[in-house]
């Protein structure tokens, strides 16, 4: 993929698994900021192969900028995006609301190290007790804590300062591990966990990781599974065949190569990728959605 088809670069892992890539996404897709994607395996010599070309950075997400800039820690990407997109709303507009969201979103960034390291983002999967150790319910009791404080000094609901901003996309793989976990936090908790789980950006990058390389050894555990506990998902499923109702791919425009059926329909794509991307979670992408509600 050419660099600098977009204005903005920006280099991902796995979808399933690297959390910190969903954030950096999360950035650019929940606020409309243009941009090239960049994507590499983990645990392969794609990444650094990859990232020779984003000179010095060794992780994803990393970005670079339309002037050049090579911008690798999620938390600069929310403040360089922030300064250059001042209209996006990546940050509260008040004041207040503002200065909680930098604060949420810097806790994040170098805390919460045992819910980290004992339960890494998985979002192919979802089990149904998985024993966490006591420095865990700490770090789940101090969420609650901040989550808390920040929704009753922000008057908020659902996200955590008013509308959704960056300190909400800094906790969308913590409310992954919460829902791939089963981990046990307060109905209020849920509550904001749940909001991440119907939200459609978070939707769409889960549905292109359950479909975007094969199982990363790393993250399997051997704890009972149950089903995803987000919205439930309509049920289509992948059929051979090139024969659809519709006669271009809703996502491109291209010919049709691929095609899913739901309800007895079939409805087709210019590849795999954007068939079974739909077919993970139909609901999450829009413009399948008003082909199937025409």
């Amino acid at each position: 993929m050419p660099l600098h088809s977009a204005p903005y670069d920006l280099v991902i892992g796995d979808r399933a698994y690297s959390s910190w890539s969903l954030r950096g996404w999360l950035l650019f897709d929940v606020f409309n900021i243009p941009f090239t994607q960049h994507r590499a395996r983990l645990y392969t010599d794609e990444l650094p192969t990859l990232l020779r070309a984003f000179h010095p950075s060794r992780t994803a997400p990393t970005m670079r900028t339309p002037d050049g800039v090579v911008v690798s820690e999620s938390l600069a990407m929310a403040e360089e995006l922030a300064s250059r997109h001042p209209q996006a709303g990546i940050w509260p507009t008040d004041p207040k609301a503002r200065a909680i969201a930098r604060v949420l979103a810097a806790e994040m960034h170098a805390g919460f190290t045992a819910l980290r390291s004992h339960f890494p983002m998985n979002l192919r999967v979802s089990y149904t007790d998985c024993a966490p150790p006591q420095a865990v319910l700490d770090d789940l009791t101090r969420l609650e804590t901040i989550w808390d404080w920040a929704r009753d000094q922000t008057g908020s609901d659902i996200w955590l300062c008013g509308d959704y901003s960056a300190a909400d996309a800094f906790y969308a793989p913590v409310a992954a591990r919460i829902a791939t976990y089963n981990l046990p936090v307060s109905d209020r908790a849920m509550a904001y966990v749940q909001a991440h789980l119907a939200h459609n950006p978070f939707r769409r990058w889960r549905a292109m990781g359950m479909v975007d390389g094969a199982d990363q050894e790393f993250y399997r555990r051997d704890y009972p599974t149950r089903p995803w506990p987000g919205p439930a998902r309509l049920p289509a499923i992948a059929v051979a065949g090139t024969t659809a109702e519709n006669t271009a791919c809703p996502y491109s425009g291209k010919e049709i190569t691929h095609v899913l059926e739901l309800d007895g329909r079939r409805f087709g794509f210019c590849n795999a990728f954007c068939r079974d991307k739909t077919v993970a979670d139909p609901a999450a992408w829009s413009k399948f959605m008003a082909l199937y509600e025409s």
